[in-house]
């Protein structure tokens, strides 16, 4: 960005933000807490002082499918203690004032151009708000648990990421970025605006990939392993498992995957369990699964699970459906009902 742009966006990042989206405007404090935590989650709100003087709230929402990005700020100082989220993750970038936010154990002062936070679902959090106001980031729960366990190939289950993020590290810097983007987009596009499901899928992609591989997690590391990424993986299992990847759609033939490799089948088999904690067979079917969930997350209303999952390699339409319930927790056809409700 260039001095002029940087300037622009500085001043209107203190500014109010989606004002077209306007949710909750307040002084009352009961009526915060009640309207915003329909919005978010129930949560006890509480002035510091025993008078609220001074005290306002507004809440500014743009939903998109899966995610929203919102603009919420309080005047005066108040602590907020919604408990675990539950539904949703959180990423909190101050734009004004500033927060001192515990998440399970971790505590970070968050400040706007230093910085922010990313609440877990499954996380007690409580904060304290200075005359502050924050660009926050929704993201449904389940989505992001499916898309940690399609880049891992563990069954979905929760995540929790570490709550403190740098905005003076590139990550950090980056994410920012998208967040600015996005409520750009949102007041661009203005409360009858509609972005195209493609438009709208690359959004949300972009977000779980810079989050699930930008951030640390309690996933990190097997998304790292299971992606061939881990300094430790030998280079003849990277190869293979690309080789695995690129032809996910085939048969499985293991003599063509060891001359892939460089090494014989039984090194093979004994690797990926040791490297991987999985047969070839079942990483071939993690593929798979992983491939089917995305589609199906991007899919057009009209779209045919069946000729996608034998697109995709399955054969076996019973056993795909029994395999995708127990790694997602849902039907494919469930998935696609979210996806078109």
């Amino acid at each position: 960005m260039s001095a002029a742009e940087l300037e622009m966006s500085a001043t209107a990042s203190a500014a109010e933000r989606l004002a077209a989206f306007a949710r909750v405007t307040t002084d009352d404090v009961d009526e915060a807490a009640e309207q915003i935590g329909r919005i978010f989650c129930p949560h006890d709100l509480k002035p510091t002082q025993a008078r609220a003087a001074g005290f306002s709230a507004r809440h500014n929402c743009a939903a998109f499918d899966g995610f929203s990005i919102n603009y919420v700020a309080y005047g005066g100082s108040v602590s907020i203690d919604p408990g675990c989220l539950e539904r949703f993750f959180l990423v909190q970038v101050p734009l004004a004032g500033g927060a001192r936010i515990r998440a399970g154990h971790r505590e970070l002062d968050a400040a706007p151009g230093r910085t922010a936070s990313l609440l877990s679902p499954t996380i007690p959090t409580r904060m304290m708000w200075s005359d502050c106001a924050q660009a926050i980031l929704l993201l449904d729960r389940r989505m992001v648990e499916q898309r940690a366990a399609a880049l891992s190939g563990r069954a979905a289950r929760a995540v929790e990421f570490d709550p403190v993020i740098e905005l003076d590290a590139p990550s950090g810097r980056a994410l920012q970025a998208r967040l600015a983007e996005l409520m750009t987009l949102a007041e661009r596009l203005g409360p009858s605006g509609r972005l195209s499901p493609v438009a709208m899928a690359d959004r949300r992609e972009a977000l779980l990939d810079h989050l699930l591989n930008g951030q640390r997690h309690s996933h990190s590391d097997a998304i790292e392993t299971f992606s061939g990424q881990a300094e430790r993986l030998p280079r003849a299992l990277r190869a293979a498992r690309d080789h695995l990847a690129d032809n996910a759609g085939e048969p499985l033939d293991l003599a063509q995957l060891a001359c892939a490799s460089g090494i014989g089948i039984r090194a093979l088999q004994l690797g990926f369990r040791r490297h991987f904690g999985l047969s070839i067979s079942q990483m071939l079917l993690d593929m798979r699964l992983a491939g089917l969930n995305a589609r199906l997350a991007q899919a057009a209303p009209d779209a045919s699970i069946t000729e996608i999952a034998f697109d995709l390699g399955f054969t076996h339409l019973s056993r795909m459906a029994g395999a995708y319930r127990e790694k997602f927790g849902e039907t494919p056809s469930a998935t696609l009902r979210r996806r078109m409700s």
